[in-house]
């Protein structure tokens, strides 16, 4: 995918999740997350050849500048948004699928100081609310919507809500949807 039409991608992402949005330009100068995101592929490119000190540097000018931290080494899929941003915290063996949505607050951090994989997996489309803390090895299933303040630390299935301390699932209910969890967008601005 050639680099203006990613970029045009994340700005109708943008504009898709977030009503209080007007436009293309307004997006791009004004957005945190995004800025936060586009910074995170060049970082991880850097990481990804080998250039380690470099990309941490990178991702650390970028959270200075945005209030959102990412690890480069972090994988993280396409038309992902970062609702207003400020205090995220993405470690390093994390994996986000497409069409995922996090809100201010969340981190999706470690439990344990073992090397190999020490942080979460989520899985396409799912939304994540202000203040949840997603901890450990953990996967989220496809379309799970996750509660504001919510602690997951267990797996959690496809299609289901997770809320509380600690998170316990439930499925979604018919025709339960947010702006948030996106099942055939139309990705255009």
């Amino acid at each position: 995918m050639s680099f203006w039409r990613r970029i045009r991608e994340d700005l109708a992402a943008a504009k898709l999740r977030d009503p209080a949005a007007r436009g293309g330009v307004e997006i791009a100068l004004l957005y945190p997350g995004l800025h936060a995101i586009w910074g995170h592929r060049v970082w991880h490119a850097l990481w990804r050849r080998g250039f380690r000190l470099l990309a941490r540097a990178g991702s650390q000018m970028t959270r200075w500048l945005t209030g959102i931290e990412i690890h480069p080494a972090a994988v993280i899929g396409r038309r992902f948004f970062i609702d207003h941003g400020m205090g995220v915290v993405i470690g390093e063996t994390a994996e986000i699928g497409d069409d995922v949505m996090l809100y201010h607050g969340v981190t999706l951090g470690g439990r344990q100081r073992e090397g190999g994989k020490r942080h979460p997996t989520l899985c396409d489309g799912v939304a994540v609310g202000a203040g949840a803390k997603i901890l450990g090895p953990v996967v989220v299933g496809a379309r799970t919507m996750v509660g504001a303040n919510a602690v997951v630390t267990k797996d959690a299935p496809a299609d289901s809500v997770l809320v509380g301390v600690p998170a316990k699932p439930r499925q979604r209910r018919e025709g339960e949807d947010t702006r948030a969890v996106l099942t055939a967008p139309e990705y255009s601005i």
